[in-house]
């Protein structure tokens, strides 16, 4: 068995990598940072092949699939992506852009391409929690996980309509303890579960079959809360659970 990882050079995904190595699963590792994916290959004793590549060009995401076509890929972790923090009139539009490529396009076409890949049985998206709400001060991630979650559960339905082998989930996690708090310049009001005890339980729901994986009881209940309260209600909880990191945090 092999597993394609993006974003696998810190967080869920380098914790996703350790977890499937444990279990002699073969890995392709993805991310823009050479030197740290080099790194986890030192670690791992699986055979580990490293790509350097940046998914935030879209040009990238067809050169990845061209690399791997005839690769015996099983498994497609869908993990690159990051946020930024602001509102939106005054939001950085080349960040906003980049994060769009990042977290929707790479995510899209790669979905695309493995989805008629003849050895893929599973396809992992990592979404958010951030999914099932409207998100002022982070609206353009917010959004993007939306769009993450929708395309990953139409799919699911596609799939589950031709009874296809394919399973595909989409994990929702809360705030992680990972570097994604120190590239959005935000700070959660609590810290959130580690990444490799998310990385964990992504995988064993993943390999379950699981459509929805939402880690911890907590995120489990807002999922549940968000579909039957008020948006407006929604909006102003959302606006005021964004914390603004400070230089000396």
């Amino acid at each position: 068995m092999k597993a394609l990882i993006t974003g696998a050079s810190s967080g869920i995904g380098r914790d996703m990598a350790r977890e499937l190595d444990a279990r002699g699963v073969d890995l392709i590792v993805v991310a823009r940072r050479g030197e740290e994916l080099a790194k986890l290959k030192k670690e791992l004793h699986v055979h580990v092949d490293v790509i350097c590549l940046d998914l935030s060009i879209v040009e990238n995401c067809h050169l990845l699939y061209e690399r791997v076509r005839h690769e015996d890929i099983s498994i497609l972790i869908n993990n690159a992506g990051f946020g930024s923090f602001g509102e939106f009139a005054d939001s950085d539009l080349h960040t906003e852009m980049k994060m769009i490529d990042t977290n929707i396009k790479a995510v899209h076409i790669l979905c695309k391409y493995f989805i008629n890949h003849p050895s893929i049985r599973y396809i992992m998206n990592v979404a958010s929690s951030a999914a099932f709400l409207p998100g002022p001060l982070m609206a353009s991630y917010y959004a993007t996980k939306a769009y993450v979650f929708r395309l990953s559960l139409a799919i699911h339905e596609e799939l589950r309509k031709k009874k296809s082998p394919i399973g595909i989930s989409v994990l929702c996690p809360g705030p992680v303890q990972t570097e994604f708090n120190k590239v959005a310049h935000v700070e959660f009001a609590w810290k959130g579960w580690k990444s490799r005890d998310v990385a964990h339980y992504a995988l064993r729901k993943m390999f379950e079959k699981k459509l929805i994986i939402i880690p911890g009881a907590l995120m489990k209940c807002s999922y549940l809360a968000a579909k039957i309260m008020p948006q407006r209600i929604l909006m102003s909880a959302s606006y005021h659970i964004q914390r603004r990191k400070t230089s000396d945090m």
